[in-house]
């Protein structure tokens, strides 16, 4: 498999034509439902693990920017979080019994002035470190693309072979939500900008990416949309938090909700809004 050389080699790989025609539009139809359905939230609105992220656009005011876990209510969406597409990609880098820590719908909306993701490893977001062993082997990340992803509408951007640096203290101030994707900040932890590469998609391709692959986007310039649904998957023995993915190669529904980034999951799993960015930054204890 060519993209398993391209993953360990650069730290991220693209397979084509993965999902088809009616496997976009189906996943399409689903975006645009779940979106309607949170329309009602001029701000970020939590229920359990279900998260709509909404942020102030200085253009456009509050935008939609992604949406976790609605594959726990809308069935399009839980479908392809287990679709076997995926496990035939990532089996061979982490095995047939998965949790996954990240179910995530990103919304990248035409014109907007600050759709953008800092630079960053997704590895800051699994803590505490203690739930996560040997996360530079167990841990693979995945995003489909709904729409077409082009550097004007806002594609992933990869600094290859980051992922063999392990974790950086890049961008360690700030959540990655409010801050701008710039170049410059690859060189403070010395990174070349020469080795950023945008991830070019179609609908129906897929893009795995290393836990340590030092990756942002900017806003969408475009009047086209650009959509990516992402799922992240771990080996079962090595995590202690997540859902349920596949328990050896077979897949798992979802049940009651499970910890897996909301600490006060069982504490206040309730509706609320959230005030401030949807995941603040938090700096590890000394």
């Amino acid at each position: 498999m060519r993209h398993l050389e391209q993953y360990r080699e650069r730290g991220f790989a693209v397979v084509r034509r993965v999902f088809d025609g009616s496997d976009v539009a189906a996943l399409s139809a689903a975006f645009d439902e779940v979106k309607a359905a949170g329309a009602v939230h001029r701000k970020t609105f939590r229920h359990g693990n279900v998260l709509y992220a909404v942020t102030e656009d200085s253009r456009f005011g509050p935008i939609l920017r992604f949406v976790q876990w609605a594959a726990y209510f809308h069935p399009i969406i839980a479908r392809y979080r287990v679709d076997p597409r995926l496990l035939h990609l990532i089996e061979p880098l982490v095995g047939r019994d998965l949790k996954q820590i990240t179910n995530s719908m990103i919304w990248k909306t035409p014109g907007a002035a600050d759709g953008g993701f800092a630079y960053h490893q997704d590895s800051r977001f699994r803590r505490p470190p203690s739930a996560f062993r040997n996360v530079e082997t167990s841990i693979v990340q995945t995003a489909i693309a709904v729409d077409a992803h082009r550097p004007e509408n806002g594609a992933l951007r990869m600094c290859a072979g980051s992922h063999r640096r392990g974790e950086l203290r890049l961008g360690v101030t700030q959540s990655v939500f409010d801050a701008r994707c710039d170049e410059s900040e690859l060189e403070t932890v010395g990174l070349d900008p020469a080795a950023v590469v945008d991830i070019v998609l179609e609908p129906g391709d897929v893009v795995l990416w290393h836990p340590y692959m030092v990756h942002g986007s900017h806003p969408n310039s475009s009047a086209d949309e650009r959509r990516a649904y992402l799922n992240a998957y771990v080996v079962a023995a090595h995590c202690d938090r997540g859902e349920w993915a596949f328990r050896d190669g077979e897949p798992c529904e979802l049940g009651v909700p499970a910890l897996i980034q909301y600490e006060e999951l069982f504490e206040r799993p309730e509706p609320h809004y959230v005030e401030g960015p949807p995941h603040p930054f938090r700096p590890e204890p000394p």
